[in-house]
């Protein structure tokens, strides 16, 4: 595409020189650019991109989208704002592909990545081939590949969906974060379905209140536009329970599906019994009541099994084959994954890292076992600070014994973190073992049979953060290396 053909989408917008190169490719990385490459610099919060259009150039960029005016010997598209100009051009660029498929976006504090996985499923049964992009990988069919953020960047995104188009997707579901919404990063998806799991507190340092917070998420149902078109309908689902879903209503004008257990809702789940086999409803919708008997276990399972029945009988799945997926689930790596070597106690490794999920899964933890529960948990660093003395509350709560342990601190020093952890738990006996392998350990070796031991915080995460370094850990493999340690002693 010729650079003149398009820039003429931008609106307002200068450009430094009359010279028209083709354009091959687009960037955001100075060390990704090539011979035909349009690099956009892009202002972050660490690192500003204008520093990087030389070494684009050198790397064979023909072209610069800037926010300012460069003395750079290739043409400057100088405009207001380089990340929004970069959505639009993107999606130019890679010929509109979220328009060719069809867009399941899945927003919430807690239980995206599990609703994202058991809806890819549903489709997947449905012989449509899927794409799915989210906090554990992003996927084009079968294929597998790594990601940087829950949600990537708009370039990045826009990318993806070109080359899920290109491989025959059909549907593509993916969890967006407010982190993305705020900042623009999906900004030009075509969105047909997007889906409300819950509202808890998380993400304050970005978003400093929760009303923030909130209206970030509700960027995208507003993104679902104003429009009724027959051939692409689009619905809004949201869960019944939660407040928040009141504000998400109005925020779009998209048919509303509702979903829930304590509220009347049009999906609903009645008669819940919670097991150590799994779970148990009634699904009533369409003035239907059909049993449900779940692998997964817990309330939480209950609600993103049903945020994930919504979202698919609104993409005309039919109900028996949702049904069908649902009930054959065993689960998502990191989400309340039981680790099972034949011990005679019971440990469990899940993502909860917000005071809401912890306490969540604690209490169906409860329902596991009449012994005693141990929570192993920390707070990363760098981030919300209001929520640890929540967590910590919330793991004092409802366990019977509580280590603290790093999470992932970055670059911010243990001792602050579980102070703060601390500030909200005066009185309570607590552990703290700042080494997260040997907590883990210590929780294992003192495991009596029946116990519930809890591993909570980084899920299915294979990394450490510390201070500048990331160091391979995974709780998983560390609580399978501590039960065969204690089997053998």
């Amino acid at each position: 595409m010729m650079l003149q053909d398009l820039i003429q989408y931008l609106h307002r917008y200068q450009v430094s020189s009359a010279l028209n190169p083709e354009i091959d490719s687009i960037v955001m990385d100075s060390r990704l650019a090539k011979k035909g490459s349009l690099f956009f610099c892009i202002q972050g919060y660490t690192v500003d991109g204008h520093i990087y259009a030389e070494e684009a150039i050198r790397n064979g960029a023909v072209a610069i989208i800037s926010e300012k005016v460069l003395d750079v010997p290739v043409p400057v598209i100088v405009v207001p704002d380089s990340k929004r100009a970069m959505a639009i051009l993107a999606d130019i660029f890679y010929g509109q592909p979220t328009h060719k498929l069809h867009l399941i976006g899945i927003t919430g504090t807690n239980g995206k990545t599990t609703t994202t996985h058991i809806i890819e499923s549903i489709f997947q049964k449905h012989r449509q081939k899927t794409g799915m992009i989210g906090t554990i990988n992003m996927k084009i069919g079968d294929q597998s590949f790594p990601v940087k953020n829950t949600t990537p960047d708009a370039l990045t995104l826009q990318e993806s969906f070109h080359r899920m188009v290109e491989n025959g997707v059909q549907t593509v579901v993916m969890e967006v974060s407010s982190h993305a919404l705020h900042m623009g990063r999906v900004f030009g998806c075509d969105f047909d379905v997007a889906v409300f799991t819950n509202l808890t507190q998380d993400h304050l340092d970005y978003h400093k209140t929760m009303e923030e917070y909130k209206f970030a998420k509700s960027l995208l149902f507003s993104s679902l536009g104003n429009a009724y078109k027959l051939q692409k309908p689009k619905f809004a689902v949201l869960n019944a329970d939660d407040a928040a879903s009141e504000c998400y209503a109005l925020s779009t004008a998209a048919q509303v599906i509702t979903y829930g257990i304590n509220n009347n809702s049009d999906i609903m789940a009645t008669n819940i019994e919670i097991s150590g086999k799994g779970t148990k409803f009634d699904l009533v919708y369409d003035n239907r009541v059909v049993p449900i008997h779940l692998q997964l276990v817990g309330k939480f399972s209950v609600y993103n099994v049903l945020a994930a029945i919504a979202a698919s009988y609104v993409s005309n799945i039919p109900m028996e084959t949702i049904i069908k997926v649902v009930e054959e689930m065993k689960g998502v790596p990191g989400r309340f994954e039981v680790i099972e070597e034949g011990q005679d106690y019971t440990v469990i490794v899940d993502y909860a890292h917000t005071p809401d999920s912890l306490e969540n899964v604690l209490k169906t933890a409860k329902q596991l076992s009449r012994q005693n529960i141990t929570c192993v948990v920390g707070c990363g660093g760098d981030r919300d600070r209001a929520k640890r003395p929540l967590m910590a509350k919330a793991a004092i709560s409802h366990a019977h014994k509580v280590i603290f342990t790093l999470d992932n601190p970055r670059t911010e020093n243990p001792a602050r973190i579980f102070a703060d952890m601390e500030s909200g738990i005066k009185g309570h006996p607590y552990e703290i073992i700042e080494d997260r392998r040997q907590a883990i350990l210590k929780a294992v070796n003192e495991a009596s049979p029946g116990d519930v031991i809890l591993i909570a915080g980084k899920g299915h995460e294979t990394y450490q953060l510390i201070g500048d370094k990331v160091l391979e850990f995974d709780d998983r493999k560390v609580a399978r290396e501590a039960i065969h340690a204690k089997g053998s002693s």
